[in-house]
C-alpha cells in the first residue's frame, strides 16, 4: 500500500505532463489508442465515483452560509464557459462537430483538478469544492439544455440522451461514492491516498484515445484549435476572476471562482462528445484536457507568491480533491 500511495503522489505531482503525454502517445500511436475509446465513458464513471468519494456533507454547507458567493460562481460556471466556447468556435468558422465540441466542454461543470489549483493560488478551497460539488449535481439538467440551446442549431442535440447519460457516468457514481463514505468513513480514508492514480491515469487514457482517433484532423486543424482552447481557457480565468470581483467578493473568492470557471470536466466533455457525436466532437475536450492542467499550473504558481487576503482560505473545507 505504500508502495502505490507514493506512485499516486508522483502521479499527481506531474499530471499536467502525463495528460500531454497521452496526447503525444495519440498522435503517434493513433491505430493503436483509438481503439481505447469504448473505454472513455467507463473510465469517467470510475473516475466520478472517486471524487463522490472525496466528497462530504459539509462540502455542501458552504452554500447555505455563503449563498451569493456560491451562486456568483455556478453563474460564472455555466454562463462564461458556454458562450464563450460558442463564440470562438464561430468566430473561427469551425465545422458544426468541432463547434459542439467548444460549447461542450464550456457547458460542463468544474474539473476536480481544479481544487488542487485552488489550494495552491491561495484561494478558498472550501468554495471550490463547493463549486465543483453542487455544478457537477447541476450538469444532468444544465449540460444539455446549453448544449441544445447553442450548438442545437448546428447539428442534432438529443437532449434526452445526454441527459440520461450524465445521470449514468456522473450523477449516479458521484452519489454512490458520497453514500459510501458516509458508511465506511475509516475504509474510504484508507482508499483515498490512491484515488489521484486512478484519475490521472483515466484522464491520460481518455485524452490518447481521442487524439488517435482524430490524429489526422488534428495534424490539419490543430494550431487554430489550439488557439481556441488556449483563448477559451483564458477567458473562462480572467472573466470568472472578474465576475466575482464585481460583486465584491473577496481575493480568496475571487481566485477561486476564477480557477473554477476557467478549469473544466474536459473528460467529461469528451465522454459525451464520443458517445453522442462524432469523434471529431470530443478533440476540443482533449485538447483543453492537456492545456488546462497546465495553465492550472502557471496559474497556481503565479498566485501561490502573492497574498490573497486570507490567512487561511482553506477553513472548512475538505482536502481538495485531486485527479
Amino acid at each position: 500500500m505504500g508502495v502505490l500511495r507514493r506512485a499516486a503522489d508522483l502521479v499527481g505531482s506531474w499530471f499536467a505532463l502525463l495528460v500531454l503525454l497521452g496526447g503525444v502517445v495519440g498522435m503517434l500511436l493513433p491505430d493503436a489508442t483509438s481503439t481505447l475509446s469504448p473505454a472513455i465513458t467507463p473510465l469517467l464513471g470510475v473516475i466520478m465515483f472517486g471524487m463522490g468519494l472525496t466528497l462530504r456533507a459539509r462540502d455542501f454547507s458552504l452554500v447555505l452560509r455563503r449563498p451569493w458567493a456560491v451562486l456568483i460562481g455556478l453563474v460564472a460556471q455555466y454562463l462564461v464557459m458556454p458562450l464563450a466556447g460558442w463564440a470562438i468556435g464561430s468566430a473561427f468558422g469551425f465545422s458544426a462537430a468541432l463547434l459542439a465540441g467548444m460549447v461542450l466542454v464550456g457547458s460542463t461543470p468544474g474539473g476536480t483538478a481544479s481544487n488542487v489549483v485552488v489550494y495552491l493560488s491561495r484561494g478558498h478551497v472550501a468554495l471550490s469544492v463547493t463549486m465543483t460539488s453542487v455544478s457537477t449535481l447541476l450538469a444532468p439538467l444544465l449540460t444539455p439544455l446549453l448544449v441544445l440551446w447553442l450548438a442545437g442549431s448546428s447539428l442534432p442535440v438529443d437532449f434526452l440522451g445526454l441527459f440520461w447519460s450524465i445521470i449514468k457516468v456522473v450523477l449516479i457514481p458521484v452519489v454512490l461514492g458520497i453514500a459510501i463514505r458516509a458508511a465506511l468513513p475509516r475504509l474510504v480514508e484508507r482508499v483515498l491516498p490512491l484515488l489521484p492514480l486512478v484519475s490521472v491515469l483515466g484522464i491520460v487514457v481518455v485524452v490518447a484515445a481521442v487524439v488517435g482517433a482524430n490524429a489526422s484532423t488534428l495534424a490539419s486543424v490543430g494550431a487554430l484549435l489550439l488557439l481556441a482552447v488556449v483563448l477559451h481557457n483564458a477567458f473562462g480565468l480572467l472573466l470568472g476572476y472578474g465576475a466575482a470581483r464585481l460583486a465584491g467578493l473577496d481575493e480568496a473568492s475571487r481566485r477561486a471562482i476564477g480557477v473554477e470557471v476557467g478549469m473544466q470536466n474536459s473528460g467529461l466533455a469528451a465522454s459525451l462528445a464520443t458517445a453522442h457525436f462524432t469523434p471529431l466532437a470530443a478533440l476540443p475536450a482533449a485538447l483543453f484536457s492537456v492545456w488546462h492542467n497546465l495553465s492550472g499550473a502557471a496559474v497556481a504558481s503565479f498566485w501561490s507568491r502573492r497574498p490573497s487576503g486570507s490567512e487561511d482560505p482553506a477553513t472548512d473545507a475538505a482536502e481538495p480533491a485531486r485527479g
